[in-house]
């Protein structure tokens, strides 16, 4: 799911791709799976597209990319994961369900996220006081498609799967994402067959998709893997 000020920094992809930003569908229900958040986005890509295309996932919508590539892989061109992993870590999962529940109750909870943002203790303190401060000016329109989505997260866990993946892919993280370690970039691209993976030093989890780098980087990895044995551009 991604933000305003995410799109923004994605904005450098357009110079080498048509870009289109997807959300999962409104009015999910308690008890919706990532397969089935999924299976939407299918939908929505076989109704507008007669190809299968690029599909990059950052953050949460790595876990809806991972799911895609793996339930339908007929739609998926190359896939690129972004700040994201085959699982939730621990302390994410716990962060995330802290704060749906204090959403569904009425109460602030954008602060419980605060921890998941960045690394440091001072940092994140900060970062928890101005969330708390922030919570009722960001609070979703929907809750409770939050809520169930948050919940489908998880739940999520493609570890098994994986293998499962044909699709070309990429994995791109950074070494001081806060919500993600390494490792876990690590096994996600070990567990997909021929993955290739950056680890941006430096890189918090959105400052991955704001490095220069990063758009050449996605559509370098696009042109290599589309282009026939022994060709050169």
């Amino acid at each position: 799911m991604l933000r305003i000020s995410e799109i923004d920094k994605l904005a450098p992809l357009a110079r080498y791709f048509r870009v289109y930003a997807v959300s999962p569908t409104p009015g999910m229900s308690a008890g919706t799976t990532m397969a089935e958040v999924a299976a939407d986005h299918a939908a929505a890509i076989r109704a507008e597209f007669v190809t299968a295309v690029d599909v990059l996932g950052v953050s949460s919508g790595g876990s809806i990319a991972l799911q895609l590539a793996a339930d339908h892989p007929d739609i998926v061109r190359t896939l690129i994961i972004v700040s994201s992993g085959y699982t939730l870590p621990e302390d994410v999962r716990t962060a995330q369900s802290n704060y749906a529940r204090a959403l569904m109750t009425g109460r602030r909870g954008l602060h419980h996220l605060a921890p998941a943002l960045s690394g440091s203790h001072a940092i994140a303190g900060l970062a928890r006081i101005v969330m708390w401060l922030a919570d009722p000016l960001l609070r979703p329109a929907c809750p409770a498609d939050t809520m169930a989505f948050l919940r489908a997260e998880d739940e999520f866990d493609m570890g098994a799967r994986l293998s499962e993946i044909t699709a070309p892919t990429m994995v791109i993280g950074g070494d001081r994402d806060a919500g993600y370690p390494v490792e876990t970039f690590r096994r996600t691209a070990a567990g997909i067959p021929d993955a290739r993976l950056a680890i941006y030093a430096g890189a918090s989890r959105m400052g991955v998709i704001g490095r220069a780098r990063f758009a050449d980087d996605v559509a370098s990895f696009a042109r290599s893997v589309r282009q026939p044995p022994g060709s050169s551009d």
